[in-house]
């Protein structure tokens, strides 16, 4: 198999499933148990809590275990529309954000809340002075993601805090960092973003398992669930260990040598940009910079039916973010591309063990398919 598909979730590497195996099986203990095995997991818990928290750039305190991007994205603009909701109910975000925020602001609307929704430019860009022109006395929160999951744009997240520090010190930042986090240098307590989600899925961790950063701008937080306790009083539910575990692990094997792996993965998509660019009505869509992630299109030929086509050569690729489903894509749709190019949009996203034979095998299937296929009327 072929996998060029590490935006939508990564191969798990055998040491972050024998980490998780051991604390299924040996370290089993609940960490609100006041014995010695629920005491020592509680220990585990925190030491992982702060390997996590340093590849962040933030205090273990700061940091929450969520169940996924999903949550953490949802949790941070729910908590940050209730910490302002004496300042106001406006919000601003970006029209190519992930189904998480997007999802999340609109049943915001419903429960009386404005949402400003902004639209990139055609390379899918967004600008710091877009985000702030948006931004008015009365807006509760900003929500722009670190870097786009279809496109790999890269947003100026620093810029947008100072600007907000300047233009309204009260509004709230959240960052979607899932596709950021460990591919794009950051560290949490410069940023000037008062919430960052991560996922661990992207980075070779398991699925399930999530964290936040809340910053100290974030005054009583209001509690994602309540229940026993946990995680502070703030996201109360047994910790899932496990999968707390497999994410540390996957943080310390993604972080020895990042830099030689973040430099092989630009590398990788620089040979895909040069490789598919040489396939007859193929061309770049986008303007990202994120070293993973490579957007492009097939004009004239249905992204779905290239997806189907090679995957059953063993090839994987997607037609855009994964949580689409098949159905068509908001990202695209926000650059207004003509029709047979937004059609032909695929994703080709990589990891530190994509080859140049893997992006050559793409390549040689897609000319394939382009050859011999029908393109759309």
């Amino acid at each position: 198999m072929i996998y060029l598909d590490h935006a939508a979730t990564t191969p798990v590497p055998q040491e972050v499933a024998d980490a998780m195996y051991q604390v299924l099986t040996d370290q089993f203990g609940n960490p609100s148990a006041q014995y010695g095995l629920g005491l020592d997991m509680k220990k585990r818990v925190e030491s992982w809590r702060q390997t996590v928290a340093a590849a962040m750039g933030c205090d273990a305190k700061q940091l929450y275990f969520t169940s996924c991007g999903t949550e953490g994205d949802n949790w941070a603009i729910t908590a940050a529309v209730w910490q302002n909701r004496h300042l106001g109910r406006h919000i601003v975000t970006t029209a190519v954000e992930h189904s998480a925020v997007l999802e999340c602001c609109r049943w915001l609307e419903q429960q009386g809340c404005e949402v400003t929704y902004l639209v990139p430019d055609k390379n899918g860009d967004i600008t710091a002075e877009q985000v702030l022109d948006a931004v008015r006395p009365d807006t509760a929160v900003v929500s722009v993601m670190m870097v786009n999951n279809e496109l790999g744009n890269v947003y100026p997240i620093a810029d947008i805090a100072k600007g907000l520090a300047a233009k309204n010190p009260k509004t709230l930042l959240h960052t979607d960092a899932v596709q950021g986090f460990l591919k794009i240098p950051f560290q949490a307590g410069r940023l000037g973003a008062d919430f960052i989600s991560v996922s661990a899925h992207k980075i070779g961790g398991p699925k399930g398992i999530g964290a936040m950063y809340i910053g100290p701008r974030v005054r009583n937080p209001r509690p994602l669930l309540a229940g026993g306790g946990q995680e502070g009083g703030l996201r109360s539910g047994t910790e899932a260990t496990a999968q707390i575990a497999g994410f540390a692990k996957a943080v310390e094997l993604r972080c020895d040598g990042l830099t030689d792996k973040l430099a092989h993965m630009a590398d990788i998509k620089r040979y895909a940009a040069e490789k598919l660019s040489a396939i007859p009505d193929c061309q770049l869509i986008g303007d990202g910079t994120a070293p993973h992630i490579l957007s492009a299109s097939l004009v004239g030929w249905p992204s779905q039916n290239m997806v189907s086509d090679l995957g059953s050569q063993g090839i994987c690729i997607s037609a855009g973010s994964a949580c689409h489903r098949g159905k068509p894509s908001h990202v695209v749709a926000a650059l207004h591309l003509p029709k047979k190019t937004a059609g032909g949009v695929i994703r080709l996203s990589f990891g530190p063990e994509t080859t140049a034979a893997d992006i050559d095998a793409c390549a040689e299937a897609l000319l394939r398919h382009h050859d011999t296929r029908m393109p759309m009327l």
